[in-house]
């Protein structure tokens, strides 16, 4: 394992846990109305697990970062639905339920910041083992 590889599965540890961490505060500032709060909760296990695996199994780093990739896309593609509603919170406006808005927000730009490393997983891996 290359020490610049590990760096990609350590982000998407600690961006897991806070997934974990933005799911379980958006359900419970919510007051528990509703299970579809935790969706990022649930992304965030799994990203964690992944990033786990990467950090100690090498075999499987690859694997791995395509799974945090997957998982990404489908975070930020799952959440753009809520755009309408963060440009009307960013201009002043009203909307139906602001923490599900800042949830879907926030959704995205974890998930975006999971892509590009693992685009630079991948970049790094292909100009190592292609020469």
């Amino acid at each position: 394992m290359t020490r610049s590889r590990t760096p990609a599965f350590l982000l998407g540890i600690v961006l897991g846990v806070a997934l974990v961490a933005l799911g379980v505060g958006a359900y419970v500032l919510s007051d528990f109305a509703s299970v579809t709060a935790l969706i990022p909760a649930f992304f965030g296990v799994l990203v964690a697990i992944l990033g786990v695996v990467g950090r100690r199994r090498t075999d499987q780093q690859r694997l791995a970062a395509y799974g945090i990739g997957l998982l990404a896309v489908l975070g930020v593609v799952g959440s753009t639905r809520g755009i309408p509603d963060m440009i009307a919170l960013l201009t002043g406006e009203a909307v139906e339920s602001t923490i599900a808005t800042i949830s879907q927000g926030a959704m995205i730009v974890v998930c975006l910041v999971l892509l590009v490393a693992v685009l630079q997983f991948v970049r790094e891996t292909r100009t190592t083992t292609n020469p």
